[in-house]
């Protein structure tokens, strides 16, 4: 069976995005493994699968490299957007692909961590800039979860005997926040893998270790529950700027660098945090399964 795709990457993040509102793909668990093989499939950090949805605008479903299904994607969402857009999936967009000049569009996307509010502008038919309603941190273990009472914030964790203060945030995912003096030099998959295990994570979590560089400027390298080192993470650069808003290490709109480029995160004062950055385009291309 063949699947027409579309290979998209948010600052290296890269994921593979599949129009499957026909519901073709039976079983998405192990598609998704397959499809996202780096050997013997397309290759990527995750698969996102467009769908129909009875409650919002369009669904979005994300699927990691091992097959588990992820509640949010922070880059994915952006790539998602930029994608049912240019593609003209979603019927309020169909008209803006024939105009000329730069327009605007907003529209509701489900996900398994609630319904987002992207915005995009649009011009000339090509979307060029996207910001994301990530919605409200939450911040209490229950929430997050972590095996703890109250808030998880600035608490020692230790790892091959390393000790790290950080932060668990959920930002539509479990983050926990590690601050380093330098995250260059920081053994990410050592540490992250370690972490993401820990028994006070009861289902798992994704690890962010972040370097302060002033107060509105952050260095952030990311392991991801499911996926391994990314060069990006959206939903844990949302949670590493909670962290060190609630440190009192920065103010509330930061910059987050990551290995390629920066995204601007906005914790706003009616407690939503306001994501804004890139969605590329690499290849479509045709998967016979």
């Amino acid at each position: 069976m063949d699947f027409n795709f579309t290979k998209m990457h948010g600052l290296g993040n890269d994921m593979v995005l599949i129009d499957d509102r026909e519901c073709r793909i039976s079983d998405i668990h192990t598609f998704a493994q397959c499809i996202l093989h780096r050997n013997t499939g397309v290759g990527a950090d995750s698969l996102l699968i467009v769908r129909n949805s009875d409650i919002a605008d369009i669904r979005m479903l994300i699927l990691n490299i091992d097959g588990s299904e992820a509640e949010m994607c922070g880059n994915g969402i952006r790539c998602f957007v930029k994608f049912v857009i240019e593609k003209g999936i979603i019927s309020l967009c169909e008209d803006l692909l024939a105009r000329d000049g730069k327009h605007s569009v907003d529209f509701t996307v489900e996900t398994l961590s609630g319904i987002k509010k992207p915005h995009a502008e649009v011009e000339n038919g090509e979307v060029v800039s996207i910001g994301v309603d990530m919605g409200e941190p939450r911040l209490d273990c229950a929430d997050i979860p972590v095996a703890a009472e109250g808030e998880f914030r600035e608490k020692n964790l230790y790892s091959h005997g390393r000790r790290f203060t950080v932060t668990s945030v959920n930002t539509g995912v479990p983050h926990t926040v590690a601050f380093v003096s330098d995250a260059a030099l920081t053994e990410v998959e050592y540490y992250g893998r370690d972490i993401e295990h820990s028994p006070i994570f009861p289902k798992r979590t994704n690890v962010d270790f972040v370097q302060i560089i002033d107060r509105e400027n952050i260095i952030m390298r990311a392991w991801e529950r499911g996926c391994g080192c990314t060069m990006c993470c959206g939903t844990g650069a949302c949670a590493s700027a909670v962290a060190c808003i609630l440190a009192g290490k920065t103010e509330r709109r930061v910059n987050v660098h990551v290995e390629i480029g920066t995204l601007i995160i906005e914790w706003r004062q009616d407690n939503t945090l306001y994501m804004t950055g890139p969605a590329k385009v690499v290849c479509d291309g045709v998967y016979r399964y």
